[in-house]
């Protein structure tokens, strides 16, 4: 079989998703370039050659609507020649947008495809795609759920209430996770991933100060009365330091067939390994990277102690700490150079952002096997494994 490979894998650095945020000012459009353009400059790709480019955005309104991804290469310069789609599988849109670049190129479709992100939430807040929407949801998903769906701050409440983890869990894997970033940060490991820009050089929303007890202050994020009554059982512990942030960005990732990246005397970083995907409870809707890791591993024939490290996004501390007590999967290995909660979660650009991650992270780490996984709205999760080249 065709083997598809990662020649490389680029970012902006994240920037704080509000007014005064260092890439507020940068049009979602023009941020996704950015990545796109970096790509070609770092391989000295000819752009003519991509068979097809395609990103990854969530809220797909304002200036993110429309196709975003086909107007992003334009704007980076390629040829009008080359194509581009743009996808939405919510959280795990351009980790969607890598599985379908690589299966493309081991199909035999594609020789070339780049697999991409962005997601502004600072321009275009999160939800505005449903503004002046009567019904999203319609008759037949709400006469099946007649509770409806909750959001996903509730979600992130009942896993920790349904795995009792703690509120000092939670801040505690936070903390975590600043620690790890601000370090990663000192020691230049981000630095063969990022493409600066805007003048931001580094990720904006890592607290390299940040304490137990400044965490332990903060108030709950989604406590109100009427939800309370709905759900006794949560305890009201997912908070603004616990959870992840609103967050700008984009990624860019360039996939090819293992032959083509040896015909242009391109040295891959990674194989595509393994891809996998599953569905949960919608409700609940954050916990399908569960089955999604079993399946994926199950899929390629390894266990959970064979992957050397792993990117589980930290949508929220509980759903990842939830996923850890579930596949068992040791915490040192997981998010090593942190994860959403210090870095940021731009929604659209995520998928590729952890890959980017995950991809230099095998390399500084030396490990084979590296697992990324997103928990995704409406009860989804995209999974990845990939092979150290």
């Amino acid at each position: 079989m065709r083997e598809a490979v990662i020649v490389d894998a680029v970012r902006t650095p994240i920037g704080k998703g509000r007014p005064t945020g260092a890439l507020h000012d940068v049009n979602a459009v023009d941020l996704l370039a950015h990545t796109l353009r970096a790509l070609i400059e770092r391989t000295g790709l000819d752009p003519a050659r991509i068979d097809d480019v395609i990103g990854g955005v969530v809220t797909q309104h304002g200036e993110q609507a429309a196709n975003t991804t086909r107007r992003a290469l334009l704007a980076a310069g390629f040829p009008e020649s080359v194509p581009a789609t743009t996808v939405d599988r919510q959280c795990g849109s351009s980790q969607q947008a890598v599985h379908f670049a690589a299966q493309g190129v081991i199909a035999g479709a594609y020789d070339i495809a780049i697999a991409a992100g962005v997601e502004s939430m600072g321009r275009v807040p999160m939800g505005a795609n449903l503004t002046g929407s009567t019904d999203p949801l319609g008759e037949g998903f709400t006469k099946r759920y007649p509770d409806g769906p909750v959001g996903q701050g509730i979600a992130a409440e009942l896993i920790a209430a349904h795995w009792d983890i703690s509120r000092q869990h939670m801040d505690d894997f936070a903390l975590t996770s600043h620690t790890r970033a601000a370090d990663a940060t000192r020691r230049g490991a981000f630095d063969t991933q990022l493409a600066p820009l805007n003048g931001l050089t580094a990720d904006e929303g890592i607290r390299p100060d940040t304490t137990p007890h400044a965490l332990a202050a903060l108030r709950p994020a989604y406590h109100d009365q009427a939800t309370a009554a709905r759900f006794p059982q949560i305890t009201w512990d997912i908070t603004a330091g616990n959870a992840s942030p609103l967050s700008d960005g984009s990624a860019a990732v360039l996939i090819m067939g293992a032959d083509t990246a040896a015909a242009l005397g391109l040295t891959p970083l990674a194989r595509l390994h393994t891809f996998a995907l599953a569905a949960d409870d919608p409700l609940l809707m954050l916990t399908a990277v569960i089955p999604a890791t079993r399946k994926v591993l199950d899929r390629a024939g390894l266990t959970v102690d064979d992957i050397d490290l792993f990117e589980i996004n930290e949508a929220f501390a509980s759903v990842v700490l939830a996923w850890a007590r579930e596949t068992g999967a040791d915490l040192q290995r997981v998010n090593v150079n942190g994860g959403a909660i210090a870095l940021g979660h731009p929604l659209g650009a995520s998928g590729a952002r952890l890959m980017t991650t995950l991809v230099h992270a095998l390399h500084e780490h030396g490990g084979r096997y590296g697992l990324q996984a997103m928990c995704e709205a409406g009860g989804l999760s995209n999974a990845t494994i990939i092979e150290r080249l």
